[in-house]
């Protein structure tokens, strides 16, 4: 027999509906918005990086699932080649949060502190990674 505390149904009711609430809202929440995204690369990003060409920065497009100091003619920092991470949103949020926190010793002198920007930034990657454009 399973022994549930008694809670009264009016607060049981509101929990339960604030749950729902928000496991409805969280995934709104979490995904970014790739024309945001598009908007942002190039307005904080484009002076350093380019999709398909060196910079000062790596070129980006198909960083989706590419380990990180892995894209082709691009001088990577020493810390950025042994981090072994590979590139989807969880790396990159973190990332774009605080390079230098994850991967001492970086180069990158930027980060985007605002999460949404960082959600919409990775949307804008993925979205060029998966479609190749």
């Amino acid at each position: 027999m399973t022994f549930l505390p008694a809670v009264p149904s009016a607060l049981s009711s509101a929990s339960i509906v604030s749950v729902v609430l928000l496991a409805l809202a969280a995934p709104v929440r979490a995904a970014g918005d790739a024309d945001a995204g598009l908007a942002l690369y190039q307005a904080r990003c484009a002076a350093c990086h380019s999709l398909d060409h060196n910079g000062v920065g790596p070129a980006h497009r198909g960083v989706f699932g590419r380990g990180a100091a892995l894209a082709p003619g691009f001088a990577y920092s020493d810390a950025l080649k042994s981090s072994h991470l590979v590139w989807d949103e969880a790396s990159l949020e973190r990332w774009l949060a605080d390079p230098e926190k994850l991967a001492p010793g970086q180069r990158m002198g930027v980060d985007v502190p605002d999460a949404k920007d960082r959600a919409d930034l990775i949307a804008y990657l993925k979205k060029v990674s998966a479609a190749g454009t």
